[in-house]
């Protein structure tokens, strides 16, 4: 049934919905009173927050809020200031105060809160807060400093009877200041994405300033929850939050990201069950949650890190990515900002200094942030206007002060007085910040180098390289394999991917080359050490350098442990999504390609780069000379692009030849649309050349067989490899046309192929 309506009947469609629910529920309730907590109940509990937070969500999204406020708010409805306070008597039926009841909903809320924080680490791009780090760092500290100075001052200043425990008021003051001070990255990131801001400078700025404010911020909270347990400021147990905090990042940048990736890789590649990457990644964010729960600090820290370094995992598919935020924005954040709200009691705000200290709070949180972001930004040199815009964009609390909310209730330091308070602050805030922020940066104008970086970062968005993860190196220690080592080694460090190689001999000592004899995995560890050593050499390039997350490639060795079909079949249901072979013989005895390039093209479901070592091939890669034929097709641009990648890595030159597919003569009979096919191909090779930052040689056949003027071409110009776009033709025998197809039978210099 489609249901087209506004945000407004949207509404009205929940209440009869939701009243079903309310209506079981307190029927089983009532059937089912016992001293015992009910199963029953607390599925309904679950469906009942599931339900009105996702219709309330999705009518926040309609009217340009973020979802979650929608989840908040369907939590405050169903709690004591709206459905307590109308039908008292079926609202503490549903939501009974008994301790085994509330322990059920409340897990899998405690949960939520993990499973939110490895959401958002995922989600925490280091990279761009690493690039903007100066800009970034002054806006968050200052952003920071100004409100947390006010939110402790408040604390101190409050009356006791304000308080839960007026000896613990340090830790009190402590928890106002942070959940005054840090701005929730989440809803930052989105409302700037949906502004189609996410890559203007200020764009940017905001989010990076929002990701370093919350890396501080959980580590503040961290800190403050070791105080809020013992009670009292104890030097030794402060020490040891602070050095084991350090500790346990450091360990978690360093080791602990090779570590998690390494798990990650083995789980996907050795399991041969359903989603078991899913598995690993939720046991690796408990792990590191336990960790710094031993060391003092709550665990939500372990399970923010754990996010970052799964997120900066080389292999984390789409598809695994899709599945865990799935599972938290479909169970999890509905129950644990639906539950929230139900902490919340607004008639609290009827008392009139509850409602002044809720006034004060706001406007304090939203004056702290915003004056402090805008100084920040003001003494990084910004203008007035993207002063406004930073000030503005910070000022959201959302997700990240309700954790923070709920940290402090559950350990004491908050009442629900303050957690009420701090609730409302979060929502007004949150709220406010969308339109404030559509505001400030309508008010922007671009500048003429933000424009050309843009134009350069939409190339890089619509590349046909960036769908790539995954590399398989399929070899048997040839010449072509050693080409192909080279090539995937070069290809491997500009685009950040891994690469898992593959010995595809099957017995040692088949006398096709000097190494004859040996273990086919020694001779693949031999070509993954080679290919380790070319990544490296790249990686130590200024631009490449400055790009990468962690600085390296990972190299790891794919056993051949049945048949070959399988292998690359399974290899490909593991990521692997772009196969290099190096394989010899390319060509067979009555010509065409080799029976094994076409059985392994069978096989594997990704992009093939097929690759012949021909000729002599210089030792420096420097002297790389690259000829690219282009026909103005897509796959011919396409390998044009893959080209360029393996320039910038080696530092060769680089020249493109036009000529006339075959396959267009007949729709390209006039000379004028001839003529516009090579300018359309040309002004996109310029492109490409000017995002790669690379000088390009242009040429235009002149002969009338294609193949052979680009051998020509190759030939006088003595370019020394020559890469090909191509396509697989239909039929049984593996063909990519007349002009590869030549290529291949008479090509004197090295050829790659790429399957597009």
């Amino acid at each position: 049934m489609k249901i087209k309506v506004n945000s407004g009947r949207l509404s009205l469609w929940a209440l009869p919905i939701v009243g079903t629910f309310v209506t079981c529920g307190a029927a089983f309730a009532a059937d089912g009173k016992s001293p015992g907590p009910s199963e029953a109940l607390f599925l309904i509990q679950i469906i009942v927050l599931v339900v009105v937070g996702r219709l309330l969500g999705e009518a926040m999204v309609r009217i340009g809020q973020p979802s979650i406020m929608g989840q908040i708010i369907g939590g405050i409805l169903l709690g004591p200031s709206v459905f307590g306070l109308v039908f008292p008597e079926a609202q503490s039926t549903l939501f009974p105060n008994g301790e085994a009841q509330k322990a059920m909903a409340d897990a899998v809320a405690q949960l939520g809160i993990l499973f939110l924080l490895l959401l958002a680490g995922m989600e925490t791009d280091l990279g761009l807060a690493l690039r903007l780090r100066r800009a970034a760092t002054g806006v968050s500290l200052s952003g920071i400093v100004v409100p947390f100075a006010l939110g402790f001052a408040l604390g101190e200043v409050i009356p006791a009877g304000l308080l839960p425990d007026p000896d613990a008021r340090l830790v009190t003051s402590l928890f106002l200041g942070t959940a005054l001070s840090i701005s929730s990255v989440k809803i930052v990131a989105s409302v700037v994405r949906e502004m189609d801001f996410m890559r203007r400078n200020v764009g940017q700025l905001i989010v990076a300033s929002a990701i370093i404010d919350d890396t501080i911020g959980w580590v503040i909270i961290a800190v403050t929850f070791s105080l809020a347990t013992s009670g009292t400021v104890d030097v030794a147990i402060l020490a040891k939050s602070v050095i084991g905090t350090i500790a346990f990042m450091a360990f978690s940048f360093t080791i602990g990201r090779r570590i998690v990736f390494e798990i990650i890789r083995w789980v996907n590649d050795t399991f041969k069950s359903d989603l078991p990457v899913l598995s690993a990644i939720i046991a690796i964010m408990g792990g590191m949650a336990i960790i710094t729960n031993l060391i003092g600090v709550h665990t939500v820290l372990g399970a923010f890190v754990a996010g970052i370094l799964v997120g900066q995992s080389p292999i984390l598919t789409r598809q695994i990515e899709g599945q865990l935020r799935a599972l938290t924005t479909a169970l999890f954040m509905p129950v644990f900002f639906g539950l929230t709200g139900l902490h919340t009691d607004l008639g609290l705000l009827a008392d009139p200094s509850i409602l002044l200290l809720a006034v004060g709070l706001i406007l304090i949180a939203s004056l702290g942030k915003f004056g402090g972001a805008f100084v920040g930004a003001k003494m990084g040199g910004f203008s007035n206007p993207e002063a406004i815009a930073l000030g503005c964009g910070m000022n959201a609390r959302g997700s990240t002060e309700v954790i923070v909310a709920s940290i402090g209730l559950s350990v004491g330091v908050l009442d629900e007085r303050l957690f009420s308070v701090i609730v409302a602050m979060a929502v007004v805030t949150t709220m406010a910040m969308p339109p404030t922020l559509r505001w400030a940066l309508a008010r922007l104008p671009i500048r003429e180098d933000e424009e050309d970086r843009l134009r350069l970062e939409s190339f890089e968005e619509k590349s046909f390289l960036s769908n790539f993860e995954r590399i398989l190196l399929a070899v048997d220690h040839s010449a072509s394999s050693d080409l192909a080592a080279r090539i995937a080694g070069h290809f491997a460090a500009v685009r950040k991917m891994p690469i898992t190689v593959l010995d595809v001999v099957d017995e040692p000592g088949d006398g096709r080359d000097d190494l004859a004899g040996r273990m086919p995995d020694s001779r693949a560890k031999e070509v993954s050490e080679r290919v380790q050593s070319t990544a490296d050499a790249i990686l130590q390039m200024d631009d490449v350098k400055q790009a990468s997350a962690d600085g390296e490639v990972h190299v790891t060795i794919r056993p051949k442990d049945g048949e070959l079909d399988d292998i690359l079949s399974e290899t490909a249901d593991k990521g692997h999504d772009m196969m290099f072979v190096g394989v010899e013989p390319s060509t067979a005895e009555g010509g065409g390609y080799g029976g094994r390039h076409t059985a392994m093209v069978d096989a594997f479901s990704g992009t093939t780069a097929i690759v012949s070592a021909r000729g002599q091939l210089p030792d420096a890669d420097s002297q790389l000379r690259i000829l690219v034929p282009v026909s103005g097709t897509e796959r011919s641009l396409n390998a044009a692009e893959f080209a360029f990648v393996i320039a910038k890595a080696t530092g060769g030159s680089i020249a493109a030849v036009y000529f006339k597919d075959p396959a267009q003569a007949a729709s390209l009979s006039r000379v004028s649309d001839t003529s516009g096919v090579q300018q359309s191909a040309f002004e996109q090779l310029d492109q490409i050349a000017e995002f790669y930052g690379l000088p390009l040689e242009k040429v235009t056949s002149q002969q009338g067989s294609p193949e052979l003027a680009i051998l020509k071409h190759a030939r006088r110009g003595r370019f020394n490899l020559i890469i090909l776009g191509v396509n697989r033709r239909a039929g049984a025998d593996l063909s990519y046309g007349t002009v590869a197809d030549t290529l291949l039978e008479t090509a004197d210099r090295s050829v790659v192929f790429i399957e597009i």
